[in-house]
């Protein structure tokens, strides 16, 4: 068994979560679930929202989505049922104005607690189950909590299933109340110039502040924190790299043009200018560090695989990492398609591929027999070694830290390096955030292709939607639906992967093939499915966000995301990317599960147009940048708090602050782990 040292009075933030009061063996391991396993950590783990405590309101009143406090009699006994693994306890209370259904999810308990004709507070979301309106997971409070309570701050954590809200509160409190902070990092003067409260003082005040303006400023201090940290790093890596000399000599040209001819459509304006700054950087004697930033579908591959061929022509090897199997494999083969009959040699490396398979491929890229290695993170395996690697590109870059990116260079002699995204950052934003890369964008999508055809609904145009969804696949296309979660929660109210596959499996007709797919599964069974679908074996894949990136599959025209409001815009629009990539229409359905005007004004910024970079923008015009009750916008590297979209002008800040004065990167990072 497990053994546990004694709990000190006094804790440092590496230490174990075990040493605080109240966490034993089991809680533990929820926190580990949730990547919490020091202190530092936990007070770390920030709350996604707050809720504000709002007075008592009248039952008929209550509205869908939004979270109350009711006062009411029971009027009907409570019914205890069963669905599945989630124990459902109900009853209805009554005040003067109207009746609501209550319903908790395991709570048992509950049943000797609550009694007919008592009068209870109620605090709790309000949702529409089947047409019935009813108040969701409530909690009850007494008259003395909610007098104390009155208009302030509710911090709201993502959790796991066994966790509760009441459980990281308690935990963060007892943790907070005996831990020894360290010194503040950051200097006086930085923190006087920049307005910044003490990081302490910050930590205890994004997880109990007093009122909105003292979590305004938690939060500006602890987003500095987040950015100063990434660009200190940053700043370290540019400045070893410092505009190296180049060992690889680049001066056959003949291929760009000869690979040009042989395709079936002409460059646009923005690869052209992509490939001319990627021939300037290699023929310039300088090492190359760029890149190439294009929006969903705007042609960012062929640029890749021309880059690559320059190099192999110029005597040298090439390799490109992306993020799943799937894409890589069809990388594979898109490479071989136009570069076979140039004679360049195309392998893989994948993490599939059995041990023999893999030997007999490192064999072949040490000798140099392979030109161009097509693969995952293997590549970046201690075994791999290149006979003479000079270009390196990661695909999807906001799926590789810099570090990765640095494990692969190290397989050359300081090879020329290409990073791709899709992210739609402003230009500007985009320099200062790859402060190491120079930029190219690529702004003009390719010629004759159709654009998506975007919807905003609630959830009243399910019926509709499922009847054009069955009319696409009757002619021969195939279908994304999207949910916010794998499998119910008694925490929130959205649809989830596994409940919303049963009952399509249910709804539409026998013939249609429907599957399911989450990050929750190992990745050889993801790799399965992702592949069975891009065979068309599969006509509707139920997801998660996990096909954000890493599958192309031009035959699929309708996407359909659930809980839209739940998503950022910019990963909405990374999302709907997964369509539009074939020659038929294509369509996207945002169907918004809290159809308030101010959701719905929000989405509309995507029926309104498939421009990536518009949408960020919009999108920032639309938030705010000190608006930060809701939901993260970006994806964006590893980041806590900061988003890269509503915290421009703190990025800007941190990134000035991060050339003014040289601090340890360690110190940095406080408890917080961010990876680069």
């Amino acid at each position: 068994m497990k053994q546990y040292k004694y709990r000190r009075n006094s804790m440092e933030l590496n230490d174990s979560i075990i040493n605080i009061k109240g966490i034993g063996e089991k809680s533990e391991k929820l926190f580990n679930k949730l990547g919490i396993s020091t202190v530092g950590e936990l007070l770390c783990y920030y709350p996604r929202e707050y809720e504000i405590f709002r007075q008592i309101e009248p039952i008929s009143g209550v509205a869908e989505g939004r979270t109350v406090i009711v006062e009411g009699s029971i009027v009907s006994k409570p019914r205890a049922s069963r669905h599945g693994n989630l124990k459902i306890l109900e009853c209805d209370i009554k005040d003067s104005t109207g009746l609501l259904r209550v319903v908790w999810f395991n709570m048992p308990f509950l049943m000797k607690t609550l009694h007919m004709g008592t009068k209870y507070i109620l605090r709790g979301t309000a949702v529409n189950k089947n047409g019935i309106l009813r108040l969701q997971q409530p909690k009850i409070i007494s008259m003395k909590e909610y007098a104390n309570s009155i208009n302030k701050l509710f911090p709201i954590y993502s959790l796991t299933a066994g966790m509760t809200n009441n459980t990281i509160l308690k935990a963060v409190k007892n943790c907070f109340d005996n831990t020894d902070f360290e010194k503040d990092i950051l200097p006086a003067a930085i923190r006087k110039k920049y307005d910044l409260i003490m990081w302490k003082k910050a930590i205890q005040s994004i997880h109990f502040p007093k009122d909105k303006e003292e979590c305004i400023k938690a939060r500006k201090r602890l987003v500095f924190d987040e950015f100063f940290s990434f660009f200190t790093m940053m700043n370290r890596l540019k400045k070893e790299r410092n505009k190296e000399k180049s060992v690889f000599e680049i001066s056959d040209m003949c291929i760009i043009e000869e690979i040009k001819a042989v395709l079936s459509y002409t460059l646009t304006e923005g690869q052209d200018a992509a490939v001319s700054d990627i021939i300037n950087d290699m023929e310039s004697g300088y090492v190359m560090n760029r890149l190439i930033q294009g929006d969903v579908g705007s042609g960012k591959t062929i640029v890749a695989v021309i880059a690559l061929a320059l190099a192999v022509k110029n005597g040298y090897q090439g390799a490109i990492m992306v993020p799943t199997e799937v894409l890589a494999k069809q990388h594979y083969q898109s490479f071989c398609e136009v570069l076979g009959e140039f004679g360049i040699r195309i392998g893989m490396l994948i993490g599939s591929m059995t041990a023999a398979q893999k030997k007999k491929e490192y064999k072949k890229i040490e000798d140099g027999e392979i030109d161009i290695v097509v693969g995952t993170h293997a590549l970046i395996q201690e075994k791999v070694s290149f006979k003479d690697l000079a270009l390196v590109v990661t695909d999807e870059q906001h799926r590789f830290g810099v570090r990765q990116r640095e494990a692969l260079s190290s397989k050359g002699r300081e090879p020329h390096m290409l990073v791709m995204s899709a992210t739609p950052i402003p230009r500007t934003l985009a320099i200062i955030l790859y402060g190491d890369l120079d930029v190219s964008v690529i702004n003009v999508m390719p010629k004759g292709r159709l654009p998506i055809k975007n919807c905003v609904v609630g959830t009243n145009y399910r019926p509709q939607a499922y009847r054009f969804m069955e009319k696409e696949i009757a002619a021969g296309h195939q279908v994304y639906i999207i949910c916010p979660m794998v499998e119910e929660s008694e925490n929130m109210e959205a649809e989830n992967v596994t409940d919303y596959t049963n009952m399509l499996e249910t709804t539409l007709a026998p013939s249609i093939r429907i599957k399911a797919l989450h990050g929750k599964m190992k990745a050889s069974l993801k790799n399965e499915i992702m592949e069975q679908f891009a065979a068309h074996e599969i006509d509707i894949l139920v997801s998660t966000t996990v096909i954000e990136v890493g599958i192309n599959v031009p035959n699929a025209t309708v996407m359909m995301i659930e809980n839209a409001e739940r998503f950022g815009l910019a990963q909405l629009h990374q999302l709907r990317g997964r369509v539009g990539r074939g020659d038929s229409q294509s369509y996207c359905i945002f169907m918004a599960g809290n159809p308030s005007k101010e959701t719905m004004k929000r989405l509309r910024v995507l029926e309104d147009s498939n421009d990536g970079f518009f949408v960020a923008k919009q999108d920032l015009k639309l938030r705010g940048p000190g608006d930060f009750f809701g939901i993260r916008q970006s994806g964006e590297l590893d980041f806590a708090l900061a988003d890269i979209y509503q915290d421009a002008d703190i990025m800007k800040m941190a990134n000035e602050a991060a050339k003014e004065c040289e601090i340890s990167l360690k110190d940095c990072n406080y408890g917080k782990k961010i990876v680069i």
